[in-house]
């Protein structure tokens, strides 16, 4: 990270700005208006009158004027990219995530702008879009589901979880991948859509013992089941292939039946937010979900590091915009 803070881009803008073009238009200029992206058809203006890294469509159905920040969430910011980028550095290399106020200090803008810059940083990190099933290919997808904060308007707390937001994560664990939800409460009107449209009918689920699971849990290839309430959190599962090993003897393989990797999960999510963001409101938890989600996903476990897991996140700015106004 030390040599990472002495890259140009955190101090010239016009370091900052090649850098975005080489990864939003990784494969070639792309105008945001049209989608024309033959480079035949794209000037680069340079002009006196121009500013820096301006761009016309030759289309003649369009012929529109366009910068790299168009159509992303960068677009219309007042803030210099240099300390956008910084940002962007500091928010994928943090494990457990970076304050706006420690940002605000660090970058010398506003807490007002800051905190929504790394709002849109955050949507940035949101995977939009059909995403395949997990647990395709027959493998482990652990399935859980989590409490934090307190939900709007509940002044007192109630028994249990009530009075707290609902969190939901999916698991594959051959991939490592995790894909989290708010969700209203634990109902299974609540949890098994999500769980249907998200995992494979291959995959062999894994829970615990909450009942809402019992039924869904026969639609898939199997279903591993440990029973927290009775402080079991490990259990193998046998099964015997019709494969052969020394002397004909049939092979037989061994599954761990657990929840543990995505309690794993849980914990840096909850350190992160009660350690370092204290308090997030309802209508935010997704957003912080997603980072959480982003810097799992891309992590170094992964063959992911801090430089790789930014010109990631790089690329995600492009088609998602944050407004301080409604279009309308």
């Amino acid at each position: 990270m030390t040599d990472l803070l002495k890259n140009p881009i955190f101090l010239d803008e016009t370091k900052a700005r090649d850098w975005l073009e080489a990864r939003v238009w990784a494969n070639g200029r792309v105008c945001p208006h049209c989608g024309n992206a033959d480079q035949d058809k794209i000037t680069k203006l340079e002009g006196q009158a121009h500013r820096p890294g301006v761009y016309q469509c030759n289309e003649p159905e369009c012929r529109q004027q366009f910068t790299v920040t168009v159509n992303t969430v960068f677009e219309r910011s007042k803030i210099p990219l240099t300390k956008w980028l910084a940002a962007l550095f500091l928010m994928t290399a943090s494990k457990k995530g970076i304050s706006a106020h420690q940002v605000h200090r660090m970058l010398g803008i506003s807490y007002k702008s800051t905190w929504f810059l790394m709002h849109r940083l955050r949507e940035a990190m949101r995977v939009g879009g059909l995403v395949p099933p997990m647990g395709e290919d027959g493998g482990a997808v652990e399935v859980d589901e989590t409490y934090i904060g307190r939900l709007e308007g509940v002044k007192k707390k109630r028994a249990g979880a009530s009075h707290k937001n609902t969190v939901l994560s999916l698991l594959d664990r051959d991939t490592g991948q995790v894909r989290s939800f708010h969700v209203a409460n634990t109902t299974a009107e609540a949890i098994l859509p999500i769980v249907r449209a998200n995992i494979s009918k291959e995959a062999h689920l894994m829970t615990d013992q909450a009942r809402v699971y019992e039924k869904v849990g026969t639609e898939f290839a199997a279903h591993g089941v440990v029973n927290h309430g009775e402080d079991q959190y490990v259990r193998y599962w046998n099964e015997v292939t019709d494969k052969t090993g020394v002397g004909g003897k049939p092979i037989v393989e061994t599954t761990v039946i657990t929840t543990n990797t995505i309690e794993s999960y849980f914990s840096v999510f909850k350190r992160g937010m009660l350690g370092t963001y204290q308090h997030c409101s309802e209508k935010h938890l997704h957003r912080y979900l997603a980072e959480f989600d982003f810097r799992h996903n891309n992590r170094t476990a992964l063959g992911v590091n801090d430089a790789a897991r930014a010109e990631q996140l790089a690329k995600g700015i492009v088609g998602k915009r944050l407004t301080y106004r409604r279009p309308d």
